[in-house]
This record gives structure tokens, C-alpha cells and sequence, in this order.
């Protein structure tokens, strides 16, 4: 079988709803044509403190259906806000306020915080009707305290932007991960060469994840860009979620991965892929 690519839409709420249904509309487009596409659809119970999910009723029927087709509900923090404590340097204020927005909710939080996001999440998604298998962390940020609050909780996958950890031994098995910064003209313009390059060079046996946020559908040429990259992803791949990704996928030699993601990229690929890291807004 080809190695597997996974949708993955980010920031799914109430709030965002209205842009995610015009990237979704473009998926299921490019859908038609190859059979389904199965998303990863990364829900916030309440995005930025502007609404719980369970308060939604047209919400909750429209991610209903989604699960009938076939797509998966991740749980994606609880405010996706980093409001933490302030940071401590100058790397990791560029980390949590520059590059990742204040986006990062699990980036600073002790083990408390974390698991009383954790559980009221899960509590939240509960109360919708929806089974969850995985968790993935807002702008892909989490630190040690917040890893081990996670062991509390039975996730079989957490996902970061290198890759997934499978629960609960938190094998790693890497992905080639492809973002959009779409917040601001210059990193959009970085972005559309820096996805090329990764899509050409990306491992055909690793996992791919195209991960859109709902910022894309504000910005045609950025959709436009996506569903190219869907389509020749589809030639090539079989679209799975997240969740089946980890039940299923083995590297070639047919071990999972373990340990921690590789070093970052050296040189100019490095740089294209620092200036469209970010975390996309709404």
C-alpha cells in the first residue's frame, strides 16, 4: 500500500466554523475525484474563550456528519491562548509570542493547568457524543510538564509538528508536516516555495500531513495552492487519518519509530521552513 497522507484541519470551533466549511467544501471537492478523503478534524471545545462547542447545536449536527463520512475528532487544547506564565528569555518569548502568536495554550503550563485543560476538553467532546483518540497540542507546542500530565490520559496518539507519538510508550514515528503561515503577506509569499520544496523532497515511505488552518480560506491563491497540493498528493498516497496513520503505519523495515524527532534543517531550507512555522490564525 502507498504511504499514507493526512488532512488534518486546525482550529475547528463554532467561531471558525464558517471558514473551515469553505476549506472542507474544497476537500470534499478534490475528494469526489479519488474516492474520500477522511480528515483529522482538531477541535477547540473553546476557541479563544468565545464559545464552547456543546453550546452550538448547528456545530455539533455538522461535525456529526462529518464522523458518519469518515473523518476523526482530535482534541486541540481547550482555548488555544498561551496563557502562561511570561516567558523567561528571549528564545522562548520568540518562541511563544513571534512565532507561534500566543497560540501555544500547553507551551508553559504546569501539570495542573495542563490536565484541568485536558480534562475539561475531553469532558467537552464527551458531552458532544465523540469519541477521541488523539491529542494534539495548540501551535504543536508542550512542555514536560504538560507531556507528563498526558500520561494521565488515555490518547493513543499526541501529534507535533515532526511527527506523531504513539501512546502510551511515546514511540515517535516522524511525519513531513506542511503549514501555511497565511497571518501576514510576506510569510504567505515564503510559504507557497517552502510547501513546494517540502512536498518535492519529503520521504515517499514517511507519513505525509497537510495541515490547514482556517486562515487559508481567507486568501484564494492559498486554496488555490492547497487543493494543487491535495490533488498530487492523492496520485501518490492513500488519505488517512491521523488515528488510522498510527494504528496502521510501520516503516519499511517494519519497526515503529522511537526516541525523538530528528535535528532541525540546516541551511536555506531551514530558513523558508522557520519564516512559515508559525501557527496560523482564524
Amino acid at each position: 500500500m502507498a504511504a499514507p497522507v493526512c488532512v488534518e484541519l486546525h482550529d475547528v470551533a463554532p467561531v471558525t466554523w464558517g471558514l473551515c466549511a469553505r476549506l472542507l467544501a474544497m476537500i470534499d471537492t478534490v475528494g469526489h475525484a479519488v474516492g474520500g478523503i477522511p480528515l483529522s478534524l482538531l477541535v477547540v471545545p473553546d476557541y479563544h474563550h468565545r464559545g464552547r462547542i456543546t453550546g452550538d447545536p448547528a456545530f455539533l449536527q455538522a461535525i456529526d456528519a462529518r464522523i458518519t463520512r469518515g473523518d476523526e475528532v482530535a482534541l486541540h487544547g481547550y482555548h488555544h491562548l498561551d496563557e502562561g506564565p511570561a516567558p523567561s528569555n528571549p528564545v522562548d518569548w520568540f518562541r511563544r509570542r513571534i512565532r507561534t502568536l500566543s497560540e501555544g495554550e500547553l507551551a508553559a503550563t504546569d501539570g495542573a493547568a495542563t490536565s484541568e485543560r485536558i480534562a475539561l476538553g475531553r469532558a467537552e467532546l464527551a458531552a458532544a457524543g465523540w469519541s477521541v483518540s488523539g491529542f494534539v497540542p495548540p501551535a504543536w507546542l508542550f512542555g514536560s510538564a504538560a507531556r507528563a500530565a498526558l500520561n494521565a490520559y488515555p490518547f493513543s496518539y499526541t501529534a507535533v509538528r515532526g511527527g506523531f507519538y504513539r501512546r502510551p510508550d511515546w514511540d515517535f514515528m516522524p511525519t513531513t508536516t506542511l503549514s501555511y503561515a497565511a497571518f501576514a503577506p510576506w510569510r504567505r509569499a515564503l510559504s507557497g516555495p517552502a510547501l513546494e520544496y517540502q512536498f518535492r523532497r519529503a520521504d515517499p515511505a514517511r507519513p505525509l500531513r497537510l495541515a490547514l488552518h482556517p486562515i487559508d480560506a481567507h486568501h484564494p491563491r492559498v486554496l488555490a495552492h492547497w487543493r494543487t497540493l491535495l490533488l498530487r498528493a492523492m496520485q501518490r498516497r492513500t488519505p488517512m487519518t491521523a488515528a488510522a496513520i498510527v494504528q496502521t503505519h510501520r516503516s519499511e523495515d517494519g519497526r515503529t519509530h522511537g526516541g525523538l524527532p530528528a535535528a532541525p534543517v540546516r541551511g536555506a531550507a531551514a530558513t523558508l521552513r522557520a519564516a512559515t512555522g508559525a501557527a496560523s490564525r482564524r
